[in-house]
């Protein structure tokens, strides 16, 4: 058979190969349907459309920058420190990246496979097949080759286009991964930072408790020495200053361990950051969140989820295609000679096509229910990935309805702390009056003086809390909201 009439049988088995590869084996994918429902539950806060712009993520975008709604410059240096710096987001680009080399990987089986070398081969053939009488004496000879050789596997079936889909989903659920990564960095810098500026507060309250404390020991103190009350009152007013300055270290610990958590986000060692003290009050923040179909949007984990469905999908065409024939081409193209002066001449040169019967289209007749099982194996995976998905998508629904709901009690919270806060200063002011006047003794002063220190706590920790419930929000709804400049 001449090269032309095996290069005539090689096109007519690629054209073929070439029409097969079309019928790919997997299921179609088509994402399931959720039933959501048509509003949130809690009804969210009303929002001037003027004041926020959609940062329109459309899946591994930037979220957009959503903590500026505190207007603070400090945390936004943070939270731009910690985009670049922070250990856990640079580990997560390296899985983006391996994804993404294996992804490649994949698609190289959509290209032949070249390979080329060149060396010597001691050689003594048989009598068998120089067609000899076994006592002939046959010589054994050096031969020398240089050859190029090509391999390509059509893509029958599907098997490569669907080993090559599941890659690519693969890929792109890493990069929804790790944009949910980066938001939630984002959330813990914004509330670490909130939760300090919150202990600034708290300390800041205790500080000027202590101050009063310290006066009221000095004036109980001179009111003893002149006989207008015992050592009790004294004694007492000693208690409640020395359990102000316990509670001001015992909030001093809580905050340099905040510093430190901190720090380690922005990516550096904890006695590399100081954060001046700053009391910072909080006022609300209405956020607009949507409606429970636009999460499927703005939520990377849900992205990340749906992918994998698509991956496992491409995976069943992949165990599918194990029950049809596989179909190998293979080339050579080189020269050989057993003299090395003549490897350089064109009648050294040699050619090998095929084979283009027998091995070169492979099937498995049978494995002992091995493919059913895979088959088997990647069907049942791809229901985990749906069940998953909707599991992401119930308790993003979840932590919208729960930050809401949190943010309306946080609120209701507030007015009656609000209340309480007004009139527990009224009873100090007038416990006050009525001790300097001799009408009742110190423990009603004290008494009305920790009301008062215990409203004004739970007033900022509320505030507190208020602030971080809205990190925690925007965090649920996927980022996508940040205030027009």
């Amino acid at each position: 058979m001449s090269f032309r009439q095996s290069a005539s049988i090689a096109l007519a088995v690629a054209t073929t190969a070439a029409a097969l590869a079309a019928c790919s084996v997997a299921p179609v994918y088509d994402p399931p349907e959720l039933a959501l429902p048509a509003a949130f539950g809690e009804a969210g806060p009303a929002v001037d459309p003027a004041s926020w712009k959609p940062a329109e993520p459309a899946d591994a975008l930037a979220r957009g920058k959503w903590w500026r709604i505190f207007g603070d410059e400090q945390l936004d240096a943070l939270e731009s420190e910690a985009a670049h710096a922070n250990q856990t987001l640079k580990a997560g680009l390296a899985r983006l990246e391996q994804a993404r080399a294996l992804a490649g990987v994949a698609a190289a089986d959509r290209w032949p496979q070249v390979e080329a070398g060149a060396g010597p081969a001691r050689v003594r053939p048989s009598t068998a097949a120089r067609g000899l009488p076994a006592s002939a004496d046959t010589r054994s000879y050096t031969m020398w080759r240089a050859e190029a050789g090509a391999s390509y596997e059509v893509d029958l079936f599907g098997r490569v286009s669907n080993a090559v889909n599941a890659a690519d989903a693969d890929a792109r659920q890493a990069e929804a991964l790790q944009q949910a990564l980066l938001l939630a960095i984002q959330a813990d810098v914004a509330g670490h930072y909130l939760l300090l500026r919150g202990l600034d507060a708290e300390i800041g309250l205790l500080d000027d408790t202590v101050k009063l404390r310290e006066a009221a020991v000095d004036l109980v103190e001179r009111r003893t020495r002149a006989g207008e009350t015992d050592d009790l009152d004294f004694e007492r007013a000693r208690t409640e200053l020395s359990v102000a300055r316990a509670d001001g270290i015992a909030l001093s610990r809580l905050r340099a361990e905040t510093e430190h958590a901190l720090a380690v986000l922005v990516g550096r060692a904890p006695s590399q950051l100081r954060i001046a003290p700053r009391p910072i009050w909080f006022h609300p923040i209405a956020i607009p969140v949507g409606l429970p179909s636009t999460l499927l949007e703005r939520r990377p984990d849900i992205a990340a989820a749906e992918r994998a469905m698509a991956a496992a999908n491409a995976r069943i065409g992949v165990a599918r295609s194990a029950y049809f024939p596989r179909l190998t081409l293979t080339g050579l193209l080189g020269l050989e000679s057993n003299d090395f002066g003549d490897l350089a001449r064109s009648s050294s040169r040699t050619w090998a096509l095929g084979p283009l019967v027998g091995t070169m289209l492979s099937m498995t007749v049978f494995d002992g229910g091995r493919r059913r099982a895979v088959e088997a194996g990647a069907s049942a995976a791809y229901d985990e990935t749906v069940a998953s998905y909707r599991q992401t998508v119930l308790v993003a629904l979840r932590e919208v309805e729960d930050k809401l709901s949190g943010l309306r009690i946080l609120a209701e919270q507030s007015r009656e702390q609000t209340l309480a806060l007004e009139a527990a200063g009224r009873a100090a002011e007038l416990s006050g009056v009525r001790y300097r006047a001799g009408l009742v003794s110190y423990f009603e002063v004290i008494d009305a003086e920790r009301q008062l220190l215990a409203t004004r706590r739970a007033s900022l920790q509320t505030d507190r809390e208020r602030a971080l419930a809205t990190v925690a929000l925007v965090r649920a709804i996927g980022g996508h909201w940040e205030p027009e400049a």
